[in-house]
């Protein structure tokens, strides 16, 4: 059995690879990248390194060659682009023969109303129309993404938010990935959908587990979304990136990503990593 990894070199990829290089035997991964000299480290540990670019769907045929089981992690850009790039991975894949594909997705993708839902239901829908057998993993939210109003906090700024009262489902990549690694190399996951996600929580009892972690009361600074993007502006968030982020915010406030579920427990045989544990490992990596 031969699987293979997209986007191999990014953050969430790269720990993917590591989680199954754990499990499995180098000789049965394979990972696809745009530019296979960033994954020469991985071809100096004997996995195998194929040139993909979702950009390019003739790489994309060669790239999935006698591959049996596919994770497709999903890209980065605006929904449209993603949503080409993405059925140009799904169509190669149906190309190659493929007999089982994970895709990384959102949560409640089909129904969402998120801003980066869009990519995830057409994805969704190409790969269920291939008739190839599936697992949407459908990812909540990254602790990781707060990592710069962490970083704020503790240099001494309050936590600014314009998401009210809506929950999060937060967890590490780390959770993530071992989620997707599991999936990939085990059994008994076809045509499944796995809603991965943390304990719901506000970003009210986010910043009380932060205070908590760095040992002293943080502010918790809630505003609309004007003062938001207009807060951001001032720190120096890139003017194209501001929009994107106050939807975010918007979707999280309505609930977008309030989602329970035990799907990591069934998948990794325990619960995601407590918050107060992920929060202090961001803290430490940004403190060292």
């Amino acid at each position: 059995m031969k699987m293979l990894v997209t986007g191999a070199t990014g953050k969430l990829g790269s720990k993917i690879v590591e989680a199954l290089l754990k499990t499995v035997p180098v000789s049965q991964l394979a990972v696809s990248v745009r530019d296979p000299k960033k994954a020469e480290a991985l071809h100096e540990r004997g996995v195998e390194v194929r040139h993909g670019d979702f950009d390019s769907p003739e790489t994309l045929d060669a790239a999935f060659k006698d591959i049996d089981r596919l994770l497709i992690i999903s890209a980065d850009g605006d929904n449209e682009t993603r949503i080409k790039q993405h059925g140009n991975a799904v169509a190669a894949a149906e190309r190659a023969g493929v007999k089982f594909i994970a895709y990384t997705s959102i949560a409640n993708a089909m129904e969402s109303k998120n801003v980066l839902a869009p990519t995830h239901k057409a994805t969704e829908e190409a790969i269920l129309k291939t008739g190839i057998a599936y697992s949407f993993l459908r990812n909540n939210w990254y602790l990781e993404n707060e990592s710069s109003s962490i970083q704020g906090v503790l240099a001494g700024a309050p936590w600014v938010t314009a998401a009210g009262n809506g929950k999060v489902g937060w967890a590490l990549q780390q959770d993530y990935a071992e989620a997707a690694a599991a999936v990939l190399s085990g059994k008994g996951h076809e045509n499944t959908i796995y809603e991965l996600s943390g304990k719901n929580l506000t970003q009210e009892e986010l910043v009380s587990i932060l205070g908590n972690v760095v040992g002293k009361e943080v502010a918790l600074q809630q505003v609309d979304d004007t003062t938001y993007a207009t807060i951001m502006k001032e720190a120096g968030v890139p003017e194209f990136l501001i929009p994107f982020l106050v939807n975010i915010q918007e979707d999280i406030r309505e609930g977008t990503l309030e989602v329970e579920s035990n799907d990591f427990g069934k998948l990794l045989g325990r619960p995601a990593t407590p918050i107060s544990e992920g929060i202090a490992q961001i803290v430490k990596g940004i403190s060292s």
